[in-house]
């Protein structure tokens, strides 16, 4: 992982953490290893940044690492002329001051001897075992030789399929580009923004959906030296002009520890400047900014009910902002992150912003997945071998539900291009939702997905069969955006052979789904095509006569019809009124139509004649979601059923449902619940009921 020397010249490195002397490291290197009972001094630094973490660490390992590292890279320098070993050494360290533990930092001093030297993979095994020779591999790159310009793509696969079995791996990965990027300098311009880009669109997301902030907020801070050189500068300067910006916020500082002391909450407030790319946004979205806009207050306290003690007396004796709470300590963001932000209004009417956080939740608010160790160390009890998976294979509990969904799409596009892509837009979106699946478990998405989405997380390729979906027990349109806590259940057709809609491409916000439909669609090339795929207009049959009546009134001499409205038919409860002419129009007692007329007309007495179940005419609505040939498949379980079609209309699709109203005969009112069973179990229909719609008096 070669790169390069001196610094674009970025703001805001952390303080408490002294940029490593590279030159001095450089000559220390050139010396070789030291005696066997003491480290060299060139690994020193490592040593105790690690000691401050694992006051117990056998530093034996590293030791025989950095030997193995220095007489591989000896000989080999970076651009800016200084030994190669000052890189994994600097990698190294970033790793050790973040908390990793010594197996990680044994894998990062070794990360480029497999890469750049004589090494193997089979050595490291044979040295310091599976774990380090997994790790080496896994941020290994892969040859241009063999793989031309898919080269960088196919390596990104090859770290995320590894890290999918060890989030170290990119652990290592990140700390690698983090010092390639403090020393960019040396490169080309072209090649500088070239690897920047790659950085903002890749490495970043990734940091932050690891939750290495530490590492994120100083890549965006490379980042934006190099891609935006202008509004770096501007940005640098505004702060450089306000360097006394801090006094605000350490005013407020003093009379929060004032306010904590007085209530008895132990607790560490800490100003916490503002990184080069957050005083920009906050720049863009506030425009001119005041003194506590620099940087917010950090808070830390022991245990998590401390928080919300802290919270509550802030809340007390400062004026909070409302707008401006989140809790993320009873809700963690999808990358660990935890901790109460809230902000309060000063004497002067500034605003200074509060982090409220225990020493854990900051630990990993900073370090992410490097803070949790070793995810396959021994359990609580003697000899427990750690976590396995079905197969037996060593699984990683850390691994967030983003990383499995990437892993799985990312098995459907073979190609590099698509690939690279689609990974750079699946990491744009950077929020996630969990939604709850109404037969049981939970599906992570993420913000912005919608029912197709969830239909293809739940279940692959079988979701091709997707009819709909209902979220709070109500049907919604497959298009519909998820909320963060929705239920969700996914409707499914039986018939195999179904397929999605090219209109479902519009809806996939996932990387899985879109994959999985285009793949469909290009493999079944005529399926837009069918008839019953698109749009149609209404359209209508019909057959034969209307049935006899079969009804007893009170005005034996008066014609008799069944309402058109509601199509009543023995043993329905009926309602009868005399309309104009002196027909006595029969409705059912439910009718709405009934409401309307018993306010202008008193009802006439009417009964089903005795024993009459024969023919009568019924109209039935269908509702279903469009697909090919369910007209014909409608049509047919309707005639199946024993129903003559008196007359059919089928609305036009909206919002991939369908409408159809059938007026059907019956040799038998007893028939009716059998016909509108078979109707429902024609795959795509959601919904079968009487005819309820209004009719003039």
């Amino acid at each position: 992982m070669s790169a390069e020397a001196t610094s674009p010249g970025v703001h805001g490195r952390r303080r408490g953490l002294p940029r490593i002397d590279l030159r001095r490291l450089g000559r220390a290197a050139l010396l070789g290893p030291a005696s066997r009972d003491r480290l060299p001094d060139a690994i020193g630094h490592v040593a105790e940044a690690h000691r401050a973490h694992f006051p117990d660490a056998d530093l034996s390992v590293l030791r025989r690492a950095y030997v193995l590292a220095e007489a591989s890279h000896r000989g080999q320098y970076r651009k800016s002329g200084e030994p190669y070993i000052t890189h994994p050494l600097a990698v190294t360290l970033i790793l050790a001051e973040l908390g990793a533990e010594t197996t990680t930092l044994t894998a990062a001093i070794l990360h480029d001897t497999v890469e750049d030297t004589d090494v193997t993979l089979d050595q490291v095994r044979a040295e310091f075992g599976e774990e380090v020779r997994y790790l080496v591999d896994g941020v290994t790159k892969l040859e241009k030789v063999d793989y031309g310009a898919a080269a960088e793509p196919e390596t990104f696969r090859k770290m995320l399929v590894a890290t999918g079995n060890d989030v170290r791996v990119m652990s290592i990965k990140l700390a690698d580009r983090l010092h390639n990027m403090r020393t960019l300098g040396v490169m080309r311009p072209e090649k500088q923004e070239r690897i920047a880009k790659v950085t903002r669109d890749v490495l970043v997301p990734l940091a932050e959906r690891l939750g290495v902030q530490a590492i994120k907020s100083e890549l965006e801070d490379l980042v934006f030296a190099i891609l935006c050189r202008e509004d770096a500068a501007r940005t640098r300067a505004l702060i450089s002009e306000n360097a006394s910006a801090g006094d605000a916020l350490a005013a407020t500082a003093d009379d929060m520890r004032r306010v904590l002391r007085e209530a008895d909450i132990s607790a560490e407030v800490l100003v916490r400047p503002r990184h080069l790319v957050s005083v920009h946004r906050s720049r863009l979205k506030r425009g001119e900014l005041r003194g506590t806009d620099f940087g917010r207050l950090l808070v830390l306290v022991a245990e998590d009910a401390d928080c919300y003690a802290v919270l509550g007396e802030l809340h007390t004796c400062f004026t909070p902002v409302i707008s401006e709470f989140k809790d993320f300590v009873a809700a963690p963001k999808f990358n660990l992150y935890q901790s109460l932000h809230t902000a309060v209004v000063g004497p002067d009417g500034a605003v200074a912003e509060v982090l409220i956080r225990t020493h854990q939740m900051h630990k990993v608010a900073e370090a992410g997945v490097v803070a949790l160790g070793n995810p396959y160390a021994p359990g609580p009890a003697a000899g427990d071998p750690g976590v396995e998976g079905p197969d037996g294979e060593r699984v990683d509990p850390t691994r967030p539900g983003w990383l499995s969904r990437l892993l799985e799409w990312q098995q459907s596009a073979p190609d590099p291009d698509t690939f690279w892509t689609t990974l750079r837009a699946d990491l744009a979106q950077d929020r996630e939702i969990t939604v709850f699946r109404a037969e049981g478990g939970m599906l992570g998405l993420p913000a912005g997905a919608t029912c197709v989405d969830a239909a293809y997380a739940q279940y692959g390729e079988a979701a091709h069969r997707c009819l709909g979906a209902r979220v709070g027990g109500r049907l919604v349109a497959l298009g519909t955006v998820l909320k963060d806590g929705d239920t969700v259940q996914i409707l499914l057709a039986h018939d195999a052979s179904s397929g999605p809609s090219p209109e479902w491409l519009e809806h996939a916000r996932t990387p899985a789904a879109r994959i999985a439909i285009t793949g469909w669609l290009a493999a079944h090339p005529d399926a837009a095509a069918l008839p019953d795929a698109s749009p149609r207009p209404p359209a209508a049959v019909s057959a034969g006569p209307r049935g006899a009546v079969g009804v007893v009134s009170e005005l034996p001499d008066a014609p008799v019809r069944l309402a058109g409205c509601c199509t009543p038919v023995p043993p329905d409860e009926i309602t009868a009124f005399q309309v104009r002419g002196g027909t006595v129009t029969v409705h059912r007692s439910e009718c709405p139509a009934v409401g309307r007329m018993t306010l202008k007309r008193s009802p006439v007495a009417v009964d089903w004649a005795a024993g009459d179940t024969a023919e009568c005419q019924v109209t039935l609505h269908a509702e279903s979601f469009g697909r090919p040939r369910l007209m014909a498949d409608l049509t047919d379980a309707m005639s199946t059923a024993g129903a003559a079609i008196i007359s059919a209309t089928v609305e036009p699709p909206s919002r991939q449902r369908v409408k159809h109203t059938y007026t059907v005969q019956l040799p038998d009112a007893a028939m009716l619940p059998g016909l509108m069973s078979a109707m429902r179990d024609v795959p795509g229909v959601y919904d079968v009921s009487r005819a309820q719609q209004s009719a003039e008096a």
